[in-house]
């Protein structure tokens, strides 16, 4: 199914301006055509189609590293029976929530938006993209802006520098670039990483290569999980998607945090299982201890998880390896390593992480003032302080990305039906206690967060300034608890109108 713009008509000013067509921006389109069918809204995106990261990433086996049922929205039941979904899967389900749900007359491709200043005068946003078609720039107004942009850089990956690397006479490819007729039938493979883009491709590439190897210089944490939730499958068929799915989400929930609670509160432990559970799928002889056994405890990084164990699949057969070693340089038939060793290929894979990007990089600014993100502190990890109306989502990274976005559209919803009701045209989070020490707003030591979190906003460590990726903490302050907050400043400057909708 191809999603086409309904009509690209002429208005530029609405109520709230939504950037991106990815999970976010989707998630926020229904939310505001659901709940305030009366609000005015578009959705900007920099490509030619809907998806984000799953229309950017095309390398071989891409699929989600969440349950489905989770990593679904709320309101659009998961129905396949592959609880750890193909990327092809996903943009197929997207696609559909936005023809289901009519957004896409909503959307407008190909707009690359610039710049965003708020006069506080107007109470207005005025933004400023670029056609990626033609070049040409084009300007919208909005009363509230929504990002929904995501972390990544989508210009480029991040490649270390390799000594040698001119040197190669094969190919090298990074996983974001992935070229569309790339084929590495019969080759001699490498991928350099461990992380869950090189357990991702090393299984799905290694039926067509003559080999593959997994070059790693440290390794992660893999868990195996079953690919199909016979629990869900069974509920959805009994049930039906509609009565099921608060069930199955429940229930993954509970088993998603419970898991993330155990490594920390007793990593040692978690830490044993875990490898435990990897000696168990691999030959008996295999060296789990230099392979599989990092030097963090569980969930310092994320987790990488295996579908059916198909990464051990492929080494036991003998169609795949694991290297671990350190890279002296790159030679002209494949890499010489610090132990000595040359790994010979035809194709390397530099699977060596992504390149993190603090909301999409747009130029914002107050009053022509420019702001620097990382000057701001968040406000319940949905706004920032000193910037009025601008929302922004960033999901979890220790549980399912698209529960934090459902809950942070909620309360953006209801945000807005206080305004309405109170006559509010403006509201902006105030950080009244410079002395609040700040912390980064993500608390993970892989390499590209720790490579890129700096231009983030950060987080406060007490009251509605926390950013803890705590979906139970979230739903009492986002869901079910008060719009008003003392930290909030609003400006009273029409009529109170009733709400749209009553919550």
């Amino acid at each position: 199914m191809t999603i086409t713009t309904a009509s690209q008509n002429q208005a530029a000013d609405f109520d709230v301006l939504i950037v991106g067509a990815g999970i976010s921006g989707i998630g926020a389109a229904y939310h505001l055509k659901t709940h305030r069918p009366g609000t005015s809204f578009a959705v900007l995106d920099g490509r030619e189609s809907i998806g984000g990261t799953w229309d950017l990433f095309r390398y071989p086996g891409i699929r989600s590293d969440s349950d489905m049922a989770t990593f679904g929205f709320s309101f659009a039941p998961w129905t396949h029976r592959k609880a750890i979904a193909d990327g092809s899967l996903i943009i197929d389900y997207l696609r559909q929530v936005v023809a289901d749900n009519e957004l896409a007359e909503h959307i407008r491709f190909g707009y690359r938006v610039l710049t965003a200043d708020f006069s506080r005068e107007q109470h207005r946003w005025t933004v400023t993209a670029q056609h990626t078609g033609s070049g040409a720039t084009a300007r919208f107004t909005a009363r509230f802006l929504f990002l929904g942009t995501g972390y990544y850089d989508y210009d480029a990956g991040f490649t270390p520098e390799f000594a040698g690397l001119g040197e190669f006479g094969g190919q090298v490819v990074h996983p974001q670039h992935w070229p569309q007729d790339l084929d590495y039938t019969g080759k001699r493979v490498v991928v350099i990483g461990s992380g869950a883009t090189a357990v991702t491709l090393i299984p799905a590439m290694a039926g067509r290569a003559d080999h593959i190897t997994m070059l790693q210089r440290s390794p992660s944490y893999v868990f195996s999980i079953p690919a199909e939730d016979p629990v869900a499958n069974i509920l959805n068929k009994v049930l039906g998607p509609k009565r099921a799915n608060p069930i199955i989400r429940r229930k993954n929930i509970a088993l998603g945090r419970g898991i993330f609670k155990a490594c920390k509160r007793a990593p040692e432990l978690m830490r044993r299982l875990l490898i435990a559970n990897v000696r168990r799928q691999l030959p008996k002889d295999f060296d789990v201890d230099t392979h599989f056994t990092p030097h963090y405890d569980p969930w310092d990084q994320r987790l990488c998880m295996v579908p059916d164990g198909d990464l051990f699949k492929a080494i036991s057969t003998g169609r795949a390896s694991v290297v671990t070693d350190v890279i002296e340089k790159f030679t002209a038939t494949g890499i010489r390593l610090a132990s000595g060793r040359e790994l010979a290929a035809d194709l390397i894979v530099t699977a060596t992480g992504l390149a993190m990007s603090a909301f999409g990089k747009i130029a914002l600014s107050i009053d022509d003032q420019p702001v620097n993100p990382a000057d701001t502190t968040v406000y319940k990890s949905m706004m920032l302080s000193g910037v009025p109306n601008l929302v922004f989502a960033f999901g979890y990274t220790n549980i399912s990305w698209t529960l934090k976005v459902d809950l942070v559209c909620e309360h953006f919803c209801r945000l807005l039906d206080h305004m309405d009701a109170h006559g509010h045209q403006a509201v902006e989070p105030v950080l009244d206690d410079s002395a609040m020490p700040r912390v980064p707003l993500l608390d993970l030591g892989s390499g590209y967060v720790q490579r890129g979190v700096a231009q983030f906003p950060r987080a406060g460590t007490t009251g509605p300034w926390t950013a803890e990726m705590a979906y139970e903490k979230d739903v009492e302050r986002l869901r079910t608890g008060p719009v008003e907050d003392s930290a909030l400043q609003f400006s009273a400057d029409r009529p109170a109108v009733r709400a749209s909708v009553a919550r």
